[in-house]
């Protein structure tokens, strides 16, 4: 069975999200570079990268791999046509999350942003545990209305992500990263139109004794 991720066309995605009345496109960009400079980490896992928004905010200096995981190939070869400049540091990974066979390979930052929305907090648990990141940060929308993707002339673009769409919770997913043995580091949120808002939630391993 085909991911619904993999029937979306990227320029709906995109133009969707960067809509003045959506404004996400733009919230997460920012929200990105504060991702990626929060920690001394020299790898770096993005899973869900699409396009690739928010890579001009990776230092070739600083960091030496960058690894974009989407199931959407043309998503991917989009990201990597953009982002030439990123050269050997951008290694693109096309994968379902869902898979139980998937192998990816270690990174010391695993950024996870409106993605465990769509695979639900045990597969996430299981994606973390191949990843062995040391610190996981992971933005998720909280929703006031009763739709999940605000209106837009492009709504009817996600009509497939409702068979797969998990509503978040910051104590839950908190609660499921405590399980696997992390612990909550740092929150940041945004406040979006439509009453919406992006919660940013950082977690770190907790050291084995």
């Amino acid at each position: 069975m085909a991911n619904p991720w993999e029937k979306i066309e990227l320029s709906d995605y995109e133009n969707h999200m960067s809509l003045e009345s959506v404004y996400q496109l733009q919230v997460l960009n920012q929200m990105m570079g504060e991702q990626f400079e929060a920690y001394d980490i020299d790898t770096i896992m993005i899973l869900g990268i699409a396009g690739g928004n928010g890579l001009e905010h990776i230092d070739k200096s600083k960091i030496k791999k960058v690894y974009g995981v989407d199931v959407n190939q043309d998503f991917l070869t989009e990201c990597k046509k953009r982002y030439e400049a990123l050269g050997d540091v951008l290694e693109t990974i096309r994968a379902d999350l869902e898979d139980a066979n998937l192998q990816l390979p270690h990174s010391g930052l695993l950024v996870a942003n409106l993605l465990v929305e769509y695979i639900g907090y045990e597969c996430f648990q299981r994606v973390v545990g191949w990843v062995k990141p040391i610190y996981v940060s992971c933005i998720i929308q909280i929703n006031t209305g009763e739709s999940f993707v605000s209106d837009s002339p492009y709504i009817h673009a996600f009509d497939c992500l409702e068979e797969v769409h998990h509503q978040m919770e910051e104590k839950s997913l908190t609660d499921c990263m405590s399980q696997i043995g992390y612990g909550l580091k740092h929150t940041a949120e945004k406040l979006l139109p439509n009453g919406k808002k992006f919660v940013r939630l950082d977690y770190i391993a907790r050291k084995e004794k």
